[in-house]
């Protein structure tokens, strides 16, 4: 047996739901970012446990998960509200714990668009390290998301986990996708000015997840990525094959390449205020006076 934790904010949509394919296990642990809605509530209704803990990163919420809450049982499973864990993956979940060679598994998650599985244009399989054995693992952040750092060897799990991308709706995805730009340019502004190509990892990479960070940190110095990037997913990966929902998940990847690269530029080029500077006093009373007259 393993615990599994659910991390949420705002998920009074899929949170049941989520709840309840997790309930495989005797240990589920609904972590929180104090959500205006109603998830809590909605979680309470289930043998579970609720801890609530402001959200600062998707990485530092993860690492003071793992070391301020204990699961039950040594090894732990990471589910977000809108995914759902299944019969299969837990069993497979359960026979790896036992496993003495690795502390770790990365799972593939299957992405659920416009009710279709976008198995193509997602880049199928990606992985995400999912199941692992507590205080072996914890995670750093990178851009809007997290990276892992493990103490010991990894594998890879056949099951599939699917992961319903815009369950709350495309309002809820742009919105979402319009903050994570934001962290997003940052970190390209960073690996531009301080990173580069690992071309050994690109074509040598022991596993997909090393050959993917380097084809990532390739893909943010391609010119015209917004469109290079519609032009993969859409023709070589072949996500025309993926029907109507995948030409719209390959228009929406572009335009939040767009969105990356538009805030990029705002950094470089248009200072931020600073909101802490001190206006004289003479000017202040200049400003007040006119505003009254």
């Amino acid at each position: 047996m393993f615990s599994i934790y659910i991390l949420t904010y705002n998920e009074e949509i899929d949170i049941a739901a989520c709840i309840e394919s997790a309930m495989l296990s005797d240990d589920i642990i609904v972590v929180d970012s104090c959500s205006s809605d109603r998830t809590v509530e909605i979680a309470s209704r289930y043998p579970v446990r609720v801890v609530q803990h402001p959200f600062e990163s998707h990485g530092r919420q993860r690492t003071w998960m793992l070391e301020n809450i204990p699961p039950k049982h040594e090894w732990v499973y990471i589910l977000e509200a809108d995914e759902r864990m299944t019969p299969e993956l837990f069993a497979e979940c359960e026979k790896a714990s036992q496993n003495p060679d690795y502390i770790g598994y990365y799972v593939a998650e299957r992405v659920i668009f416009m009710n279709s599985w976008i198995r193509r244009s997602t880049q199928y399989p990606r992985y995400q390290l999912r199941l692992f054995r507590h205080g072996k693992v914890w995670f750093t952040d990178y851009g809007h998301t997290e990276r892992e750092v493990c103490d010991g060897s990894t594998g890879f799990l056949k099951e599939t986990y699917p992961h319903y991308t815009s369950s709350k709706g495309l309002s809820r995805w742009i919105e979402k996708h319009n903050r994570y730009s934001t962290d997003e340019a940052k970190e390209t502004l960073h690996q531009l000015e301080n990173g580069t190509v690992s071309w050994r990892s690109l074509f040598f990479g022991k596993s997909e997840v090393e050959r993917r960070r380097a084809l990532k940190d390739l893909s943010l110095r391609l010119p015209a990525r917004p469109l290079t990037r519609f032009l993969y997913m859409y023709f070589l990966l072949g996500g025309c094959l993926d029907g109507r929902a995948g030409f719209a998940w390959c228009t929406l990847q572009a335009f939040y390449e767009y969105l990356i690269l538009l805030k990029v530029w705002e950094m470089k080029h248009i200072p931020a205020p600073n909101l802490d500077a001190k206006v004289p006093a003479s000017e202040a009373t200049h400003l007040i006076s006119n505003s009254v007259d």
